[in-house]
């Protein structure tokens, strides 16, 4: 290898998470500087004294023999104080080139590479989360954040792959105390509105561009995941707003838009703040529009099935409010919805779980209603009555299915007014009340679940006397916990149809139910049982008013069960 070939050699500086294939060219405005610097080197290297020739080019090979070796380059604070240095040096060099040469690229091209140059060497401080401190202490987070709006879109590409790699969760778990100074640092210099910021004017029909859109989002899922209280203040920063506008883009389904969806499902998990503010940039209406896409068409690969079931779980986070529901009916989320379940493809379950969520409490009356006036009970009673095979086949459980359709009916029972209520009730007696058979099938197939998750979880307890230890509290709730995993969920759910349907003064539907208990040995007291325990356990963050009002009518029905 002689001496032009070792000059011309340039590192890989490819995106660090590449989102599919690597491309093998560089852009053409880079390779044209790396030439023009490179030549410029290459004339600088002929006019030098012939003698010290051999002495660059062994400085060359052992610096080459570096590149190839890092592991042989101790890291340590003295040298990462000095790569901070050099960069600022750097950084305040190509300002200042940019600021006197505006136009002309010439002249301030070389400072441009020796920057970009020094961003790549300080990929090795992510080796070292415990040296994070220098980078808050020496203000070098201040320039990186200053260089995200860079004129030059390259420069601002490489400070988003170093960040990645600084913020890589598994990294700051390594040290904890230097991952909080540098996350407290890129938060109190607005991280998040520049990363948007830089997004914005990033063009994705370019590859490089496209790579520093994905890690951006990396940067975000790794605060997000280290910090979950930040999620207000990035989706208030501008993120929701880009990741809605991204979603709805009229653009081919890529990588991109697979994470935008998990960055959405994130940002809605547990937080009202960012539910209500997607209601209010009408964020329901583009989930349902690019949901409908899947009313009649199954995925055409597993990320974008991957996508739409971030869609569906973003959509039911924001339907826990309130304010939501009503937006969901408006937006005919709940048409849409029942033409899912019609249509047999892969969306049916999601659709299933949506309504359960857009229906239940006494905020999803309105829902409720509606369903029932554009013939949903038709939809629905089909589902109750046979769990179709193709859930199982998706890998939904028979368990969640039922329960959803249960709660869907559940909730029906409650929030239902005349006429509505007359209409569902009257499913229950047509062909000789076979949704009453099938409603007690269910009753004694989850009754036996969970008296078999009772006999281990007392056999546990026996156990735990016996050694000694104490029954608490806590282990009481995880206890409680399993029952309802077990089943017990699902079965208060049917117990509360029987009793509902027992107390709609039709007399043939509490004689079928009574009939049905007596034929197959059940007990009355067993489903009073199991609804007391249900009222007791009442709460779902709802105010205790209406915690009361709803304990109260439930025993009342409980008594002329």
């Amino acid at each position: 290898m002689d001496v032009g070939e070792l000059l011309r050699y340039q590192p890989d500086r490819g995106a660090k998470r590449p989102r599919e294939e690597e491309g093998d060219e560089e852009p053409r405005g880079r390779q044209k500087a790396l030439v023009t610097r490179d030549h410029s080197r290459h004339l600088e290297m002929e006019d030098s004294d012939p003698d010290d020739h051999g002495t660059d080019r062994k400085k060359l090979l052992d610096k080459l023999d570096t590149d190839e070796d890092p592991e042989g380059e101790p890291v340590d604070e003295s040298s990462v104080k000095k790569m901070i240095l050099t960069f600022e040096k750097r950084s305040y060099k190509n300002q200042e080139l940019r600021i006197k040469f505006p136009d002309s690229a010439e002249k301030f091209m070389e400072s441009e590479l020796d920057l970009n140059d020094i961003i790549q060497e300080m990929h090795v401080i992510a080796t070292m989360p415990d040296l994070y401190h220098l980078l808050v202490e020496l203000n070098a987070v201040h320039s990186l954040l200053g260089l995200l709006s860079h004129e030059n879109t390259d420069v601002a590409i490489a400070v988003v792959d170093l960040l990645q790699e600084l913020t890589d969760i598994d990294t700051l778990h390594e040290s904890e105390e230097g991952a909080e100074v540098l996350v407290d640092a890129l938060l109190e210099g607005q991280v998040v509105a520049l990363l948007v910021q830089n997004m914005e004017r990033l063009d994705e029909l370019v590859k490089e561009e496209a790579d520093g859109v994905y890690n951006t989002l990396a940067i975000i899922e790794n605060m997000a995941e280290f910090r979950p209280g930040l999620c207000t203040e990035a989706a208030q920063q501008g993120l929701m707003q880009w990741l809605l506008k991204r979603i709805k883009a009229k653009m081919p389904f890529d990588a991109n838009k697979l994470y935008c969806s998990e960055i959405l499902a994130i940002l809605l998990q547990n937080n009202d703040s960012n539910r209500e503010l997607l209601g209010e940039l009408d964020g329901i209406d583009v989930l349902l529009q690019q949901l409908s896409v899947f009313k009649r068409h199954n995925p055409a690969m597993a990320e974008e099935q991957e996508m739409m079931e971030n869609l569906f779980d973003s959509l039911c986070s924001c339907l826990m409010l309130a304010a939501n529901r009503d937006r969901f009916l408006k937006g005919e989320g709940l048409q849409l919805m029942n033409l899912m379940l019609r249509e047999k493809k892969m969306s049916r379950t999601s659709a299933l779980k949506v309504l359960d969520h857009g229906m239940v409490g006494p905020e999803g009356s309105d829902n409720c209603h509606k369903f029932v006036d554009i013939l949903g009970l038709r939809t629905i009673f089909p589902l109750f009555m046979k769990t179709p095979k193709k859930m199982r086949k998706a890998g939904i459980s028979d368990k969640e299915h039922e329960e959803h359709v249960c709660s869907i009916i559940a909730s029906m029972l409650r929030n239902l007014k005349a006429p509505q209520r007359s209409r569902l009730l009257s499913k229950f007696t047509e062909n000789d009340c076979e949704k009453v058979d099938r409603l007690m099938e269910l009753h004694f197939k989850y009754l036996e679940a969970v008296q078999q998750a009772d006999k281990r979880i007392e056999g546990e307890k026996h156990d735990m006397v016996r050694r000694g230890e104490i029954i608490d509290d806590a282990t009481e709730d995880e206890f409680y916990l399993r029952r309802l995993d077990a089943g017990l969920f699902v079965l208060q759910l049917i117990c509360y149809i029987m009793v509902e349907i027992s107390n709609a003064g039709i007399p043939q539907l509490q004689q079928r139910v009574h009939q049905i208990l007596n034929l197959r040995g059940g007990s009355i007291k067993v489903v009073r049982h199991i609804m007391r325990e249900y009222v007791e356990n009442l709460g779902d963050g709802k105010t205790e008013e209406f915690k009361e009002s709803e304990q109260k009518r439930i025993m009342a029905l409980l008594e002329n069960f």
